[in-house]
């Protein structure tokens, strides 16, 4: 943005405002983020009667699970007078988005769309330990299905899995300790270095097409700095350009302090950078990505190594872009990543006015196929949906503008996105509803209605004791782990019935409890080419199916038999999983009515009276299930079929009833009654739903858990400690990166860890009590310690160096997390300056004192 004004002589115009920055606060222009804003908003800041327009930069991260919420009050709360513009290039649904806007503020939303790209772009596939690049998708938006093909035809080994020697390893064929294993860390390693080390053959071939500069998307940091590494060991650069890079690096590097400037970081980074070589992740110190940003917008670096965060927000466009892998970890599971995910990193190969055309390269191996290939490079983005969920910062700010009256919060919620969305697939649904509820009466055939729903009405309340039952028996793994012999039958959620091999038990890390992991054999359809990570489950008596050895969490068990079967001592055979299948299929052929299960009482010693009621109404309706006209029908296949069919679509039929009436409105309702509950017994609220002392300290705080910070203050939790401890203790409500090293915290630290867990402790148990659903063990492990030496010995003085040998936590994560906790620091003290207490005040301000220093408060490059 500064810019943009630069070079139209207006840079005086634009003013910055972050959390821990502000520069030139009554300019024309002010770029600030999101949380500033709302904050704005909820405070009546006067400087908002001056806003004509709001822009929104990247507007879908409106869904952003974290964040998204920020942007979606912000839209909802600005004054109606205000004008907006919205931006974004992976906005699919933008005309029901643009009808939300229209309808909250009660003005048009005009749509200006277009899929005119000044430079276009060619999508070229190459194969990992193949040769050549293969045109997918040309100027054209054609799928090139023929070559894809041919690319999966050049496969060297096509059927080779991680391991050495040709051999099949972690196909999940075998058992642990019975001729294979499921696959290492250090194989997951290797295999990332085998294509680390293919990244240099298409540097070669790029430089020789002349496709320079490029950036090579990772979705690591540590794979991200190893093809760095890899690929410096070409020199991109003349000395003349070498020469310009050091000088560059020299003068910015100047305002650090020596110790800051022979940083085993910048120090390793630097002759990279020289080879025309750059590195680009959240984790890398702040001034060192600067640095890499301007050296490539200079174009003397040829080669960005960079995580997806590049193509967000930063406008650097190169000729080409390499796609070094096209999986990547969520948080939840490792999956290839979405067509808008493609689109937005793919957008940054062509730069407008210097290249006819841009380059997008996809280093593919022998998982991917061609549906998915096609959807990445043609589908469309996931439309926009809305992350809107309720805060007690929310809660608080809203009740004090309207001094505890409920209005304000409907109002929000009704104008929500969600319920936007909500209202208008309403009629939808209701079409689908009576169609569905057709279907169900055509598929009912002979079988009396009343019989049907008395049958159904049963084995629904069947499955809530067997539910309940489980979750005190078969999840509690002291009560299961010693019926779980090898051989013994078990039904694995999505898979069905199968053969417990193995127990396995992972330790628990920090706050985390054990986990247990069982090796199962389970019916997976056949395929030569794929390893249990892709393993598909299919019925027992399907002709394509194989046992083969899954992995899978306790808590996927939905039942244990009573049956134990003979398991041959080595699995790796054919014929001994052929045996072991002929076994299982005669099981269920002589037990059609289901596998008989381990008794709660006699098996697994369960003396509590409410389980011993619930096996007893389960054996009771069992029984009364027996007679039921139905279940004799059900001996004919044709009736099953039926029954199933109409169970099937009434099931589809209530889902669709519960959407249709689940307004968001009625639910955050609910929710927000519990939540007032909870600050009433807090002391947030008074029983008016008058904001009271406490709760205005809370509305205070959006950088970390308003509530366990105001009960921290309350409480005395932290008037008892110095800053040094202060600021230790503050560090562990700031989010981080997971660290993988045993924390060992001094003595004058665990004891105020320990306060703090225990007042989470009580908000999690005053939440249960108000009926709001917490797992305190979850919520307590949310805090964690992770930064909290560091933090300490950062306050007392040490070096950047000393605290980043204490982690293994990246250099730039650290600043981040220092930064962020600098912003907390100024929000607690005026949460302590609203409730008149200016000794605490005090206290905030010169434990965050002790932070603000060398490299982690550097002035950026920019500013």
């Amino acid at each position: 943005m500064g810019e943009a004004f630069s070079s139209h002589g207006e840079a005086d115009a634009v003013g910055l405002m972050t959390g821990d920055v502000t520069i030139n606060p009554n300019a024309n222009c002010i770029v600030m983020t999101t949380e500033i804003l709302r904050s704005m908003l909820y405070r009546g800041s006067l400087l908002l009667r001056e806003v004509a327009w709001v822009v929104f930069d990247e507007v879908h991260y409106m869904q952003d699970k974290e964040r998204g919420v920020v942007w979606e009050e912000t839209i909802i709360v600005l004054p109606k007078e205000v004008k907006m513009v919205f931006l974004s290039a992976t906005l699919s649904n933008a005309g029901e988005f643009a009808g939300w806007v229209a309808h909250l503020h009660k003005q048009p939303c005009h749509v200006v769309n277009t899929d005119f790209r000044p430079t276009p772009l060619r999508h070229y596939g190459f194969p990992l330990g193949g040769t050549g690049l293969y045109n997918l998708k040309g100027e054209d938006g054609i799928f090139r299905g023929t070559n894809f093909r041919n690319l999966r035809d050049s496969f060297e080994n096509i059927g080779k899995k991680i391991g050495g020697d040709g051999q099949r390893s972690g196909d999940g064929r075998c058992g642990r300790d019975r001729g294979s294993r499921r696959i290492s860390k250090q194989e997951l390693m290797d295999t990332k270095m085998k294509n680390v080390q293919e990244i240099t053959r298409i540097m070669k071939l790029l430089k020789d097409k002349d496709f320079i500069p490029a950036i090579v998307f990772s979705f690591s940091k540590r794979e991200t700095e190893l093809n760095a590494m890899e690929i410096a060991n070409t020199n991109f650069n003349t000395e003349e350009e070498s020469a310009k890079i050091r000088e560059v690096c020299t003068n910015a590097l100047s305002c650090l302090s020596e110790n800051d400037r022979d940083l085993p970081a910048v120090q390793h980074l630097l002759p990279i950078l020289e080879k025309g070589v750059g590195v680009h992740h959240a984790g890398l110190l702040p001034i060192l990505k600067e640095i890499t940003e301007i050296l490539f917008q200079e174009h003397l670096v040829k080669v960005l190594c960079a995580t997806e965060t590049f193509a967000m927000g930063v406008n650097m466009p190169a000729r080409a872009v390499i796609f070094s892998s096209l999986r990547k970890f969520d948080g939840k599971e490792e999956r290839y990543i979405k067509s808008g995910e493609y689109i937005q990193m793919s957008g940054r190969a062509g730069r407008r006015g210097i290249d006819d055309r841009g380059y997008v390269i996809l280093m593919i191996d022998e998982q991917l196929d061609e549906e998915t290939c096609r959807s990445m490079l043609l589908g469309e983005p996931a439309p926009l949906k809305s992350s809107f969920r309720l805060s007690y910062y929310t809660l608080l700010n809203l009740m004090r503008r309207v001094e505890g009256t409920q209005q304000s919060m409907d109002d929000v919620i009704k104008l929500s996105f969600q319920q936007y969305q909500h209202d208008r697939n309403v009629p939808k649904m209701e079409q689908e509803l009576k169609q569905l509820e057709q279907q169900a009466k055509d598929a009912l055939g002979s079988m009396s209605t009343d019989s049907v729903l008395e049958y159904n009405r049963v084995s629904k309340a069947i499955r809530k004791l067997q539910k309940l039952v489980r979750k005190r028996t078969v999840l509690v793994p002291i009560r299961i782990l010693h019926v779980l012999q090898p051989g013994r039958l078990v039904n694995v959620a999505k898979w069905g019935w199968g053969m417990c091999v193995s127990v396995v038990r992972e330790e628990g890390k920090g706050f985390k409890k054990d986990s247990y992991m069982l090796d199962t054999l389970l019916c997976c359809k056949k395929d030569e080419n794929r390893g249990t990570a892709q393993a598909e489950s299919v019925g027992h008596d399907s002709p394509n199916c194989e046992l083969n050895v899954v992995p899978v969490p306790l808590e996927a068990v939905e039942a244990i038999s009573s049956l134990v079967l003979p398991l041959p001592e080595d699995l790796c055979p054919v014929d001994a999983r052929l045996g072991v299948l002929q076994s299982l299929r005669s099981i269920h052929a002589r037990f059609q009515d289901g596998l008989p299960l381990l008794d709660p009482i006699t098996d697994m010693g369960i003396t509590d009276p409410e389980m011993l009621a619930a096996v007893k109404e389960i054996q009771e309706l069992e029984t009364k299930l027996l007679k039921n006209p139905v279940r004799q029908e059900m001996q004919s296949k044709d009736s099953e079929k039926h029954l199933r069919t109409k169970a099937k679509l009434e099931a589809q039929a209530d889902q669709l009833r519960a959407d249709m009436h689940k307004s968001l409105l009625s639910s955050f309702r609910e929710e927000a009654k519990h939540r007032v509950s909870i600050l009433e017994k807090l002391g947030h609220l008074n029983a008016e739903g008058v904001v009271q002392l406490k709760g205005k300290a809370a509305c205070e705080i959006d950088t970390a858990d308003e509530l366990l910070c105001t009960e921290l203050m309350f409480n005395g939790g932290l008037s008892d400690l110095d800053k040094h401890q202060l600021a230790a203790l503050l560090s562990c409500l700031i989010p981080t990166e997971k660290s993988e090293e045993e924390i060992k915290l001094k003595t004058e630290l665990s004891g105020p860890l320990h306060k703090l867990q225990e007042t989470a402790r009580m908000i999690a148990e005053v939440s249960t009590e108000c009926k709001l659903k917490v797992e305190a063990e979850e919520y307590i492990s949310s805090f964690k310690p992770f930064l909290m030496d560091v933090v300490y010995a950062w306050s007392k003085g040490a070096s950047f160096a000393e605290i980043c040998d204490m982690t293994d936590i990246f250099e730039g994560s650290i600043i981040r997390a220092t930064r962020r906790l600098d912003e907390l620091m100024m929000q607690l003290a005026e949460a302590a300056r609203v409730v008149g207490d200016e000794d605490l005040a005090k206290k905030f301000q010169e434990s965050d004192a002790t932070l603000k220093r060398d490299i982690i408060f550097a002035a950026s490059l920019y500013v």
